[in-house]
């Protein structure tokens, strides 16, 4: 199974892990990572992604997210046609980078595209007859993976 994964999914074991959510998408991150050693899940990387962590003032965040990166069994690179779908994506509603990354998702014909971002959900559930990737939450992902 082929994902990718939003640069909040990565982030997610460095929020403050008080609130119930926010363990329990550490946790199915952890497990997400654990099935992509065991060769169970594929993830792909982007340009977009590693250009959204360089922007991360925390360095140490910074250098262990783009270690998560190394995992990846497949690197998309941003192409002219990427730009043009992600702003038909935009139009949607979503910000830039998140239409991007969808974009690039799409291009790589993943199975999922994976977020922590109820927004990017929100949108999908809306306009899910013209974003050509599936998009859920990234507990949604653990629970549809259980069944």
């Amino acid at each position: 199974m082929k994902l990718y994964l939003d640069l909040c999914v990565y982030n997610r074991p460095f929020d403050h892990q008080g609130q119930e959510r926010i363990a329990l998408e550490t946790n199915a991150f952890i497990y997400i990572l654990e099935m992509v050693e065991k060769g169970t899940y594929n993830v792909i990387a982007s340009e977009a992604l590693l250009y959204e962590n360089s922007r991360n003032t925390d360095e140490q965040r910074k250098i262990r997210i783009a270690d998560y990166f190394r995992l990846a069994n497949e690197f998309i690179r941003i192409n002219k046609p990427d730009i043009e779908r992600a702003k038909v994506l935009k139009g949607l509603g979503l910000f830039d980078i998140d239409a991007l990354h969808i974009a690039l998702a799409e291009k790589s014909e993943v199975d999922y595209f994976i977020t922590c971002d109820d927004e990017i959900t929100k949108v999908y559930k809306k306009r899910q007859n013209v974003i050509k990737v599936s998009v859920v939450g990234l507990t949604e992902f653990i629970g549809l993976e259980v069944k």
